[in-house]
């Protein structure tokens, strides 16, 4: 049995605890207790989560586990002599050592992070960069595995690291039937980026917003710069510095993943060919378009088609 300690601080996210739902899933498709998980803290007792609610926990004190997992979600603004001892001590001991969210900061204050790279959620990359420059920090990345130490961006990415995890284990079979309860992607890579593409692009000002609207109605079309200029009102050089300002990305990539996420929901309703599709969304052929899923998403346009039809014949929703 693979045992997994799981440090959890006052006012922990609950949403970290997805991890832990995965690990029983996985016990559910194997149909034996392969995974054990035992919530732990510093004293013990009760801590009470970000959201109110309270999670009975046992002291980590000097005990050992396959993998150990800290928090989610956690502001400390000082680590404990004891805590930092049980970081170096479970890096030696276990496994694996996983750091979710702002986890990374503990790992990073103990100092098993230096000379690695990692990541963390991205309000607070800049951060972890500053207070311990050492550590290679990547702040656009889903998850990092280096060497026997993972990080991830926390929240939903905090499931990504544990179906990883459980794709070591025991295979890619069982980590996608656990997905597939989860009703989430088998997996995205951890090269992924933390940022939904409709999400991200918030622009400021009404003329940006006014190109991304016509670009999302008009993905069949070549879609250039002097095109969604002239949308904008702007001279294209004009335009690049504005958008580029205003959303963190440039013209061209927001288009791509504008068409990914077009041709994403075209795979998951319908039955429509993949040339079909690609040419809907305005890739000029099924390969540009695959190069473009496996740079957006991680996953390339049959893997995507794979699990609606799953989860749809599984009697879930087709869209997670």
């Amino acid at each position: 049995m693979h045992t997994i300690g799981f440090v959890v601080f006052p006012n922990f996210y609950l949403l970290g605890f997805a991890a832990v739902t995965a690990f029983e899933l996985a016990n559910a498709v194997l149909g034996e207790p392969a995974y054990e998980v035992t919530v732990l803290s510093e004293a013990g007792g009760l801590v009470m989560s970000s959201a109110g609610i309270r999670v009975e926990t046992q002291p980590f004190g000097d005990a050992s586990f396959d993998t150990v997992m800290f928090g989610s979600g956690v502001e400390i603004d000082i680590v404990s002599a004891a805590l930092t001892t049980f970081v170096r001590r479970s890096l030696t001991m276990s496994r694996r050592i996983a750091a979710p969210c702002t986890g990374a900061f503990i790992l990073a204050e103990a100092g098993v992070l230096d000379g690695r790279r990692a990541t963390t959620h991205w309000r607070f990359a800049n951060d972890l960069q500053r207070r311990f420059p050492a550590v290679s920090v990547e702040e656009d990345q889903i998850f990092i595995v280096d060497g026997p130490i993972w990080t991830s961006a926390g929240m939903t990415a905090t499931i990504d690291m544990a179906l990883a995890m459980i794709e070591r284990d025991h295979g890619q079979d069982v980590s996608r039937a656990v997905a597939r309860k989860l009703v989430v992607y088998h997996r995205r890579s951890g090269g992924q980026s933390q940022f939904s593409t409709l999400l991200d692009l918030e622009p400021k000002s009404d003329r940006i917003q006014k190109a991304i609207d016509y670009a999302s109605a008009n993905l069949r079309n070549t879609l250039t710069v002097e095109e969604l200029a002239d949308v904008a009102g702007l001279s294209p050089r004009q335009f690049s510095r504005a958008f580029s300002a205003e959303t963190g990305q440039s013209p061209a990539k927001a288009v791509e993943h504008l068409r990914v996420e077009a041709a994403r929901l075209l795979l998951e309703k319908g039955r429509l060919s993949l040339d079909v599709i690609a040419d809907e969304v305005g890739f000029s052929d099924r390969e540009r378009m695959r190069r473009a899923f496996l740079r957006t998403i991680g996953q390339p346009p049959q893997a995507v088609r794979r699990f609606g039809r799953e989860t749809r014949g599984a009697g879930g929703p087709s869209r997670p």
